[in-house]
């Protein structure tokens, strides 16, 4: 069962989405909040796996109980919402760990599908998406880490193509390779540069100049 948390200041918007997960066999919303603070309090002892946390609050917003809430170790996957597309404060939460962004209006499908893929921790929310964020919202080039050149010219060939936001079976198309074996290469790739999905990886590649 996937526990759910939703911190949202609109109650509303919080009834919606609580129906909308309560319908679902493999899910249940654990805990809400309408503020930064008040999740905070709370989800010590509601132990969701994914947090749909809004960015834009009052008391605290979601960008500051975001990054208090991955101190944890034991920190749940969260997912930003946002009502604009290319957000700067989408971007700076995913750079502090969040696992990606959802519009408030994305289809219910779409959101219960993202929930179960952030869970399963093996793939992202619209990685394509991510990378158009970091494009729009370009940050001050880094040095590249000496563990980027721990990659094989395979997997730097892979990591390129992730970083474009191309998914699994669109990299294994285009490299003529299974999606097993792509999904092996880039399990390695977030090993070998301590990244912890493919979101991080868009990241790591806008932010060291190799997108």
């Amino acid at each position: 069962m996937i526990r759910v948390m939703l911190v949202d200041d609109q109650a509303l918007f919080r009834a919606g989405i609580r129906m909308l997960v309560g319908s679902q066999p493999d899910m249940e919303v654990v805990a809400e909040a309408g503020d930064g603070e008040e999740a905070l309090r709370l989800v010590a002892g509601s132990r969701p796996d994914v947090v749909l946390m809004d960015i834009r609050m009052p008391v605290m917003d979601g960008l500051t109980a975001t990054a208090r809430m991955l101190e944890a170790s034991d920190a749940p996957r969260i997912v930003m919402l946002t009502t604009f597309d290319l957000d700067e404060a989408a971007a700076r939460a995913i750079r502090q760990g969040a696992s990606g962004f959802l519009l408030k209006d994305a289809d219910p499908e779409f959101l219960l599908a993202a929930i179960r893929t952030v869970h399963s921790g093996s793939s992202v929310i619209a990685a394509s998406a991510t990378r158009e964020l970091f494009a729009h919202f370009t940050p001050q080039t880094r040095p590249v880490p000496e563990s980027f050149a721990a990659l094989t010219d395979r997997e730097r060939e892979i990591f390129a193509l992730a970083a474009r936001g191309l998914s699994n079976a669109e990299i294994a198309g285009r490299e003529y390779l299974s999606e097993a074996t792509v999904k092996t290469h880039i399990s390695r790739i977030l090993t070998k540069l301590s990244l912890r999905d493919r979101v991080q990886l868009v990241v790591f590649a806008f932010e060291h100049g190799l997108a």
